[in-house]
C-alpha cells in the first residue's frame, strides 16, 4: 500500500475512535468499509480485524469514560456476557457465508443505525422489575451480540438505548457503559472469527492505535457537547455509505449467487433472520408509550 493511502486510512480509524468515545458506538460501523475499501482487505478479513480494532478502542474509551463515572458495571457484565455468547457464535457462524454477502448484511446494518442515530432516543422512566429488565438485558444483549460476532459491527446503536431504556442510566452512563459491552462483544466475535479467518495483525495494530487516539478526543468531547447535537449529521454519513455499499457489492453478489443457487439461497435466508433480529433488538428498545413520554418530557423540559 502506498504512504497516501496508509495516511489516509490511519486519519479515518482516528474518527472511527473519536465516534466510539462521542456516541458510545457509531464508529464500528465504519471499520468494515474502511478495511476493505481502503486498505483492500476481503470482507472476511476486514469484519475480523474490525472486530478486534473495535474491541481495542472500545476498551480505550471505557477506561475514559470510567473515570469520570459514567459506567455501570453490573449492567454491562449482564448485557455483555449474554452478548458475547452470541457474538462468538456469530463470528463461527462467518464462516458459512459468502463474504460479499455480509457486506450486503453489514450494509443493511448500517441503514438501521443511521434510522436508530436519526430517530434519537431520550431518557424514559422505567416502568419494569429489576428482574423483568434483566430480562430484558439478556435477550437483547444475545440479539445484538450475535449481530456484532457475525458482521462485525459494535452494536452500540442498539446498546446505548436499551441501557437507557431498561435501567435508566442517564445517556453519558448509557454511552460509557456501552463501551464496556461493545469490547465485550467483539472480543468474542473476534474469538469466533480468528479460527477461520486469517488476520493481519500489523495493519490491525495500525489501525487500533489510531482508532484509540481518537477514543481519547471523542470521550473528552462527549463530556462537553451534547452527542445529540451531532447524531443526525453523522447519520447522514452513515447512510449514505451504507446505500454506496448496497449499489456497489449487490451486482456482485447476485452474479455469484446465480451460479451457485444451491448454496446462495441458504445463506440469503439466514441473512434475512439475522436482519430482522436486528430489526427486532432496535424495537425493542421502543415500547409501547415511549414515545409519548419522551414528548412529553421534552415539552416539559422546554416549559410548553
Amino acid at each position: 500500500m502506498n504512504d497516501p493511502a496508509l495516511i489516509a486510512g490511519l486519519a479515518l480509524a482516528v474518527l472511527v475512535g473519536v465516534s466510539l468515545g462521542f456516541f458510545g458506538g457509531g464508529g464500528s460501523i465504519l471499520t468494515v468499509p474502511l478495511l476493505v475499501y481502503v486498505f483492500g482487505l476481503d470482507p472476511k478479513r476486514a469484519i475480523a480485524g474490525s472486530l478486534l480494532i473495535v474491541g481495542l478502542a472500545s476498551l480505550s474509551a471505557a477506561i475514559q469514560h470510567w473515570r469520570e463515572g459514567n459506567v455501570r458495571l453490573g449492567a454491562a457484565l449482564v448485557f455483555g456476557t449474554a452478548g458475547m455468547g452470541g457474538a462468538y457464535l456469530g463470528g463461527r457462524a462467518g464462516e458459512l457465508f459468502d463474504g460479499t454477502l455480509l457486506l450486503l448484511l453489514f450494509a443493511a446494518t448500517m441503514l438501521l443505525a443511521a434510522t436508530a442515530m436519526w430517530r434519537g432516543r431520550r431518557r424514559v422512566t422505567v416502568t419494569s422489575s429489576d428482574g423483568d429488565a434483566t430480562r430484558k438485558l439478556v435477550v437483547q444483549g444475545f440479539g445484538v451480540g450475535s449481530f456484532t460476532g457475525l458482521i462485525g459491527a459494535g452494536g452500540g446503536f442498539l446498546i446505548v438505548p436499551a441501557l437507557a431504556l431498561w435501567t435508566g442510566m442517564p445517556m453519558r452512563c448509557a454511552i460509557g457503559t456501552s463501551l464496556v459491552v461493545i469490547a465485550m462483544n467483539t472480543l468474542s466475535g473476534f474469538a469466533g472469527y480468528v479460527s477461520h479467518v486469517e488476520v493481519d495483525y500489523a495493519l490491525v495494530a495500525a489501525v487500533a492505535a489510531a482508532a484509540i487516539v481518537g477514543s481519547f478526543g471523542g470521550s473528552r468531547l462527549a463530556l462537553v457537547v451534547e452527542p445529540s447535537s451531532l447524531r443526525r449529521y453523522f447519520a447522514v454519513f452513515i447512510s449514505v455509505m451504507g446505500v454506496v455499499i448496497l449499489v456497489r457489492e449487490s451486482p456482485v453478489w447476485l452474479d455469484t449467487a446465480l451460479t451457485a443457487l444451491p448454496s446462495s439461497l441458504p445463506q440469503a435466508f439466514f441473512a434475512l433472520v439475522m436482519l430482522a433480529v436486528g430489526i427486532a433488538t432496535g424495537r425493542g428498545s421502543r415500547r409501547p408509550g415511549a414515545e409519548l413520554e419522551r414528548e412529553r418530557e421534552f415539552k416539559e423540559g422546554e416549559g410548553i
